[in-house]
C-alpha cells in the first residue's frame, strides 16, 4: 500500500513531467484536499498507508491537474487580501498582482473612502476586499457577466459583507444611475491583447473566462473606456485605480488627461514593470 509521502512524491513527479510550476505545493495542496487534510495534518500522516478509497479520492484531482487546470479552480476557493473567497470558471482567479493594487489604495488614499466602485467584479475579489478594509463604505460591484456576478454575490454572503456590496449587472459605467458619485474607482479590466492571451500557460488561455482577458485595441479598449467615463462619477479629489498590461502607461496618461484628470501615476509591479495606473480627478 502507498504511504501518503509515497503518493505526494509520486504526484510531484507526474507534474513536473507536465511542465507545472510548483509541483510538489500542487501536489500537497491536493492530496491535502483529498484527504480533507490541513498541509501540518498532511506532513504528521505522511507514513500513513491509504486506503483505496482514499486514493480514488486523489486521482480525479491529479488527473485534473496534470491536464493543467488551476488548481484554484480543482480546490474551489483562494486566499485574497486576507479573505477567503470560492473560484471556479465563471470569472478570473484573483491574483497577488490584483493584492497588491489595494496596497497601493491604501497606501495613496490620504483619508478611508466612503463609496467605492469596483468596475469588472468578476470573483468580487476587490470589492470584498475593500468593503472589508474599509468598514464604513458603501461599495458598488459592478460586472457584465451574469455568472460573474452570482459568483461575486456568493463570496459576499460567504464573508458577511453583502450588506455593504451593492451588485449591478453593467457593461463598465452604461447601467449605473447618473447621479451616483465615488471617492474611489478600482477595476482589474482585461488588458491582454489577443497574441498576449495566447502566450499565457496553459492554466490561463485554456480554462479562464477569455472575456475577461482580452480586450481590443491591443488590450487598450476597455482601460480607455474606463478612464473616459470615470469623471463623471468620480468626486473632487477622487481616485481611479488601475491594474494594466505592460508598455500601455504613456497611452492610458494621454486618455486620462483628455478626459480631465490631471494627475496620473505609474506604479510598477514587483518585477519593474509598469503595472498600475492611478489617476485623480481636480
Amino acid at each position: 500500500m502507498l504511504t501518503v509521502l509515497e503518493v505526494i512524491k509520486k504526484t510531484t513527479d507526474f507534474f513536473a513531467g507536465k511542465g507545472i510550476d510548483s509541483p510538489r505545493l500542487n501536489a500537497e495542496l491536493l492530496v491535502g484536499h483529498a484527504l480533507s487534510l490541513k498541509r501540518m495534518q498532511l506532513y504528521m500522516q505522511f507514513e500513513r498507508p491509504l486506503t483505496d478509497a482514499e486514493l480514488e479520492l486523489i486521482r480525479p484531482l491529479v488527473r485534473r491537474r496534470g491536464l493543467r487546470e488551476p488548481v484554484q479552480y480543482i480546490l474551489g476557493e483562494t486566499d485574497f487580501f486576507g479573505l477567503k473567497l470560492k473560484v471556479d470558471p465563471r470569472a478570473l482567479i484573483p491574483r497577488p498582482e490584483t493584492e497588491r493594487l489595494l496596497e497601493l489604495i491604501t497606501e495613496r488614499l490620504g483619508q478611508a473612502p466612503a463609496t467605492i466602485l469596483d468596475l469588472g467584479t468578476g470573483s468580487g475579489a476587490i470589492a470584498l476586499g475593500l468593503a472589508k478594509h474599509y468598514p464604513a463604505a458603501k461599495v458598488t460591484a459592478v460586472d457584465l457577466s451574469p455568472g460573474a456576478l452570482a459568483l461575486a454575490g456568493e463570496n459576499a454572503a460567504a464573508t458577511a459583507l453583502a450588506d455593504r456590496v451593492n451588485v449591478i449587472q453593467s457593461n463598465w459605467f452604461e447601467e449605473l444611475p447618473r447621479d451616483l458619485c465615488f471617492d474611489l474607482i478600482v477595476a482589474n479590466p482585461p488588458y491582454l491583447s489577443a497574441a498576449e492571451t495566447a502566450e499565457t500557460t496553459p492554466e490561463v488561455r485554456g480554462h479562464e473566462p477569455v472575456h475577461a482577458l482580452t480586450a481590443e485595441e491591443n488590450g487598450l479598449a476597455d482601460l480607455g473606456k474606463i478612464l473616459r467615463g470615470a469623471p463623471q462619477f468620480l468626486a473632487a479629489g477622487g481616485m481611479v485605480a488601475l491594474e494594466t498590461g505592460i508598455s500601455q502607461h504613456a497611452e492610458l496618461a494621454r486618455i486620462a488627461a483628455e478626459a480631465g484628470l490631471k494627475r496620473t501615476e505609474s506604479v510598477p509591479d514587483l518585477t519593474g514593470r509598469d503595472r498600475f495606473f492611478l489617476a485623480w480627478a481636480e
